[in-house]
């Protein structure tokens, strides 16, 4: 067993949402999740692809029903994931039909829908609105979410509004253009009707396949939010990223830098890819923000003329030995230039300090002098279990 992903300190405040057995925002950790890719309807095919997303540690999974025949697959799949152990919570994708996501709540912990597209139909119409116009069409709005309201109070379940930036209804677009303004508005108006019939238990996300439109609108939800008293959870993701390398790094760009914000409670990284290769890399993305640590996190130099020993054959083996610790910082530098100052961050060091020795620091502390590169990384574990930090892989570790 692998040690349970750590939790940082620094993230914005929200309130607490429990999707089946998983918690989302306030105290709990950065949730990772997918969306299966199997026509809903093919059972067998939904299950097997749950099984590889189980395998691969996604916390909340999202299928997509979009007829009552999908509808009507979801009690079959629960049972196939039960017959496998699989315990996940499942999230029904609803567009266009709101009657599908009143039925979905009885067999799912969670219900997505677009509000550019549920209650409207996109006509690409311009209009001018008057605000009494506009009070009407919310009106309208009202009286199509009210079923949905209460088969969600009914099943105890989740929703999450998911703002997309394609999607914006003509309504929205006509008030206040394509843009995160917009965007944020438009889950705003369904936000403000969910509250005035008190139901609370709600995420949100603002996807675009541009990171900084998505980033831009997150930030702007955040604001809005906390200017009308509003703490719902944040889900973060770029949509249509892509596959690849490309895919990743726009991800990483648009998820990661809302992270670093303090942003964000659980986050999808969407890739035209297996769905379940989508795991490790939202993974990498929360472990490269120290947003949720899977692992050791290690800080090493490119290399110099100055470097006193073979850095990338050693820094493998310091990855090899140590990965497993789970929250620990641990720092590989070349030589003394730059190493004690750039390794500030670090939990323990290895520093070279000339041909074939090494400094081993906790901190900025110098705890070793010297020492032997042959034997450097077995005494670099030698402290670490002096320092109590040390578990052996397989054990799994207290958070």
């Amino acid at each position: 067993m692998n040690s349970p992903p750590v939790r940082p300190s620094f993230r914005r405040l929200s309130r607490l949402v429990r999707i089946g057995d998983v918690t989302v925002g306030g105290d709990a950790p950065i949730r990772i999740q997918s969306m299966l890719t199997s026509n809903t309807t093919d059972v067998a095919a939904c299950v097997e692809e749950i099984g590889r997303l189980h395998r691969a540690d996604c916390e909340i999974i999202r299928l997509t029903v979009p007829n009552q025949k999908s509808v009507d697959a979801l009690p079959h799949i629960r049972k196939g994931m039960q017959e496998h152990g699989i315990s996940r919570p499942l999230v029904a994708d609803i567009h266009f039909n709101p009657p599908l996501a009143v039925a979905a709540c009885e067999f799912v912990e969670k219900v997505r829908i677009n509000p550019g597209n549920y209650a409207d139909r996109k006509q690409f119409k311009i209009r001018e609105y008057t605000d009494v116009q506009y009070a009407e069409e919310l009106e309208r709005v009202e009286e199509t979410l009210l079923p949905l309201i209460t088969s969600l109070k009914k099943h105890r379940r989740v929703l999450r509004i998911g703002t997309n930036h394609g999607s914006l209804s003509d309504r929205v677009m006509n008030h206040y253009g394509d843009s995160p303004e917009g965007m944020v508005q438009s889950a705003l108006e369904f936000l403000r009707i969910f509250r005035k019939h008190n139901y609370h238990d709600i995420v949100l996300s603002m996807k675009s396949s541009n990171p900084i439109i998505m980033m831009q609108a997150y930030r702007l939800l955040v604001q809005r939010m906390d200017e009308e008293g509003m703490d719902y959870p944040l889900h973060l993701g770029v949509t249509e990223a892509g596959s690849g390398i490309e895919g990743r790094i726009k991800s990483a760009v648009g998820i990661g830098g809302l992270l670093v914000d303090g942003l964000g409670d659980t986050i999808r990284v969407s890739l035209t890819e297996p769905s379940e290769n989508e795991i490790p890399a939202a993974q990498a993305i929360l472990q490269a923000t120290r947003a949720r640590l899977y692992k050791a996190d290690f800080i090493s130099c490119p290399s110099c003329g100055r470097t006193f020993f073979d850095l990338q054959t050693t820094t493998v083996q310091i990855k090899e030995r140590t990965a497993h610790l789970t929250g620990v910082k641990i720092a590989v530098m070349g030589c003394v230039v730059n190493g004690p100052g750039e390794m500030a961050d670090a939990d323990f060091g290895y520093v070279g300090a000339g041909p074939g020795k090494i400094h081993l620091y906790k901190g900025q502390t110098l705890i070793e002098r010297n020492v032997p590169s042959a034997v450097a990384v077995d005494r670099l574990v030698d402290l670490l279990r002096e320092e109590g930090v040390w578990f052996e892989p397989g054990i799994t570790q207290t958070a």
